[in-house]
């Protein structure tokens, strides 16, 4: 029989809900086929597919509720692109969280006919109606973009639909909205969640020392955990930002980042293969959570 120690979680996973190919659904059965013992939603600023599995009749393995925000930073940190903020274990029903996140999709809504009207301008021609054709659990956004450039001829690969076009500085590149860092983990912690600062690594600050002062900002403004076990993390950037998180009092976890077809390379899981979440890291979330929510009943009273 499989230990806990032995078993695999993945708290970093989307859906069609946002820019992945799998349904909420189509992932929990491929979770359940590959033995991962705890899972958790996170689309971009949406809670749509976690809600849609949150609230199945009987669930085989534990489901936390999640979301990946995109969140901005003072200017001081000079960090370009801004960051990613995962929440975990936040009420469903919370209206807060629900309501600023419709608000927030609302508002990006209008980016994606923007780029198309770019790509228009250097002949690539695709519509919104079959761009959303391929996405109907949720807004379309540049992977989904990318793959219709593939099925059209327009791009050899999703690299090459990013690298001549679609990335940060290309030709069809549209910024994208961002809520403000401070709001994202206030509406997370009054939702009963635990807010973490996603793939530290991927951060383009303008150094290491500069991601490590904006680890202790968000520290300062509420965060609660850093995502230190991620596929794209070096050994070094995973043992670096574990110990930031215990000096700091904060909690560790990690996930694959799993996009389905839209990232390949990547397995549900089991990131390029040799990735491995511990269990113990949904344990400690769970945990917090709960000694959250006993917290909250108690200044009801």
């Amino acid at each position: 029989m499989e230990s806990e120690a032995d078993a695999i979680i993945d708290l970093h996973v989307h859906s069609t809900a946002s820019d992945g190919s799998l349904t909420p659904i189509e992932i929990l059965r491929q979770a359940i086929q590959t033995g991962i013992k705890a899972l958790a939603l996170t689309d971009h600023d949406t809670i749509d597919g976690a809600r849609e599995l949150f609230y199945l009749p009987s669930l085989p393995i534990p489901i936390l509720s999640g979301v990946e925000i995109s969140v901005q930073v003072p200017e001081i940190f000079g960090v370009s692109g801004g960051c990613h903020l995962l929440g975990y274990g936040f009420s469903m029903d919370d209206p807060g969280i629900s309501s600023a996140l419709d608000d927030f999709q609302r508002i990006r809504m209008d980016r994606v006919p923007r780029i198309l009207d770019r790509l228009e301008t250097f002949g690539i021609h695709l519509s919104l109606e079959e761009l959303q054709q391929r996405c109907p659990g949720g807004p379309a956004g540049r992977p989904h973009i990318a793959s219709l450039m593939i099925e059209k001829g327009y791009a050899r690969s999703i690299d090459e639909a990013f690298d001549r076009y679609l990335g940060t500085g290309k030709p069809a590149y549209i910024d994208k909205a961002r809520m403000d860092a401070r709001t994202a983990m206030t509406l997370i912690r009054n939702a009963g969640g635990v807010p973490v600062l996603a793939h530290p690594g991927l951060i383009k600050t303008r150094c290491a020392a500069d991601t490590d002062r904006l680890i202790e900002w968000f520290r300062d403004n509420g965060l609660m955990g850093i995502e230190a076990w991620y596929p794209d993390h070096t050994a070094a950037q995973t043992d670096h930002y574990r110990a930031l998180a215990v000096q700091n009092h904060l909690l560790v976890t990690g996930g694959t980042d799993f996009h389905g077809r839209i990232r390949p390379e990547i397995t549900l899981g089991r990131g390029k293969g040799d990735f491995a979440v511990p269990y113990a890291f949904y344990q400690d979330i769970a945990a917090t959570c709960q000694r959250l929510r006993q917290i909250s009943r108690t200044n009801a009273l």
